[in-house]
């Protein structure tokens, strides 16, 4: 009798806990799927916010919002040099093409395709197309999030393989590394 009252209670904690366990792997796909959302919105048409605004420390980790900025300071000094050169009308290292998209010509609509959540980092697979052109060109890039203080922050993007480069943060160091040069 104790023994069916054990195995009882036990099922009804293992039930009560996966219940737990699902409900935090829906918040973190909430919260996953918004920084997503976030970042085509306030960065995916235009180079230009990048240019205009901060870069967003709620959206961007620690460590990519820092390569940014070091990129987007490096491109502003080209910029600046050049004005103040003998040849003003060079063409100073700015961001070409759409740099948190594979395609550069960028994308007329996307949607998440896949969330996987492994303890403090995630990965959401976003499928892109751009029908400008016929047929139409769909690619789909990987986004990694990692959880940083309690909350999901975007720490690269891993390119389809139609783009020219690997992963967002490996273009913008080798963007800095070009401006040195």
């Amino acid at each position: 009798m104790a023994r069916l009252f054990f195995l009882s209670l036990s099922i009804i904690f293992s039930l009560i806990a996966c219940k737990r366990i699902s409900s935090l792997a829906s918040d973190d796909k909430t919260a996953i799927t918004k920084k997503v959302y976030d970042l085509y919105i306030q960065y995916g048409k235009s180079n230009e916010s990048i240019y205009n605004k901060p870069i967003s420390q709620e959206l961007f980790s620690p460590d990519l919002k820092n390569i940014l900025e070091n990129a987007v300071r490096a491109s502003k000094a080209d910029i600046e040099r050049v004005k103040k050169s003998d040849h003003p009308d060079e063409k100073p290292l700015i961001f070409e093409g759409a740099i948190f998209s594979s395609l550069y010509e960028g994308y007329s609509g996307y949607q998440i395709q896949s969330i996987t959540v492994k303890d403090k980092t995630a990965e959401a697979a976003v499928r892109f197309e751009y029908n400008m052109t016929s047929p139409k060109v769909l690619w789909t890039d990987k986004i990694h999030l990692v959880k940083h203080e309690h909350e999901w922050k975007i720490d690269n993007i891993t390119f389809d393989r139609i783009g020219s480069s690997k992963d967002l943060k490996t273009q913008m160091t080798e963007f800095v590394k070009s401006a040195h040069e």
